[in-house]
């Protein structure tokens, strides 16, 4: 039986509930964001109340969310908006650690070349700001079973939701051996350095190996080359008895993928960056009607739906786009669809389907 609300939260929904006949949360949220910043009706909303540098290229930002904020795991992503040059822009990123207990989360943000979100929060964000933030999203989670000794895979800014693994592992004091294997080109870049050889120096089960693949290595702990099995046997002799999670670009998750699918008891990976994609002979054009507009398109096939979309100069509401977090999500009434991580067809009348993974194959009718 789920526990009755108390006096307090029985009385603010009912003054919600009266405020909402007199004052529209958007009327609402105008007048209580001039009292303080993240104060709104419903909408989540976080603060940047912490700015620091984490590595070349890169920054840890610290968020107090307000209380609409719906959470979020270690290892999970969330969408951040800004409004830069008064465009809204949404992204991704992954909290580096578990939510404090005073409820603040921290991102760690890498700079990407032409990235407008990214480039915004490495530099004119500053303390104060306030961004949108989404709930937590993404499987890269501990599981209940903490006992089977774990192998963590990390490239670039892979290293993030794997970091918020370790530090919660840590916390809980490593409860079964791991190893972290971290790649970067060079050593400017590896973030929270300091701190893994910390937890390696306090935790006898905590291995970590700082792999190098733009310098030569020159400490104990690093090594030098891109994954391979060669690499991986060297590094972590026992990996065949390892639950594994791996994060980084598209090229090094697909390289996991064939290494260690289905020759580890558990292998969970996700990648920042598009997976290679199959090839595929979708070529010409299809038309696409867009339901509650009512425009019709010629789309290319085999471009991104949202891709092409935008081309068009439309603006869906996207976010990772990577297909991992469903913001661009939309259904679609008639047509099929081309996976374009896997190449398969989606020919189902009438589904939901990630504008920022799939090409259309066939006419389509979109919700849009």
């Amino acid at each position: 039986m789920s526990a009755l609300p108390s006096p307090k939260a029985r009385r603010r929904s009912r003054l919600t509930q009266v405020a909402g006949a007199f004052m529209p949360p958007p009327v609402f949220d105008f007048w209580a964001q001039r009292l303080h910043p993240t104060w709104t009706w419903e909408r989540p909303l976080a603060r940047i109340v912490g700015h620091a540098p984490a590595a070349a290229g890169a920054v840890t930002l610290v968020l107090k969310p307000n209380r609409h904020w719906a959470g979020a795991l270690p290892g999970q992503h969330v969408n951040l908006t800004a409004v830069i040059d008064g465009i809204r822009v949404t992204r991704s990123y992954s909290l580096d650690a578990p939510v404090h207990a005073d409820g603040r989360i921290s991102v760690t943000v890498k700079g990407v070349e032409g990235g407008r979100m990214s480039r915004h929060l490495l530099d004119p964000a500053r303390i104060g700001d306030v961004l949108d933030i989404g709930p937590g999203f993404g499987e890269l989670l501990v599981p209940a079973n903490t006992t089977t000794p774990w192998l963590l895979l990390a490239a670039g800014s892979g290293i993030t939701p794997l970091m918020a693994l370790v530090r919660q592992l840590a916390a809980q004091g490593m409860p079964a051996p791991v190893t972290l294997l971290y790649w970067a080109r060079t050593r400017a870049e590896f973030c929270f350095a300091d701190e893994l050889r910390a937890l390696a120096a306090r935790h006898a089960g905590f291995d970590v190996r700082f792999v190098l693949t733009g310098e030569m290595p020159a400490a104990d702990d690093e090594a030098g080359g891109r994954i391979d099995a060669a690499l991986l046997d060297a590094l972590a002799a026992d990996h065949g008895s390892r639950q594994t999670y791996a994060c980084g670009p598209g090229g090094f998750i697909a390289t996991v993928e064939t290494l260690l699918d289905g020759r580890v008891p558990l292998l969970r990976t996700e990648a920042f960056t598009p997976l290679p994609r199959p090839p595929a002979d979708d070529t010409g054009t299809v038309s696409v009607r867009l339901a509650r507009s009512g425009r019709e398109l010629q789309l290319p096939r085999g471009v991104a739906l949202l891709d092409a979309l935008e081309a068009e100069g439309l603006k869906p509401r996207s976010g990772c786009r990577m297909g991992i977090c469903n913001t661009c999500a939309c259904g679609k009434s008639a047509g099929a669809v081309r996976d374009l991580r896997t190449g398969s067809a989606g020919e189902e009348p009438t589904h939901a389907l990630k504008l920022c993974v799939n090409s259309a194959l066939t006419d389509l009718v979109l919700d849009l």
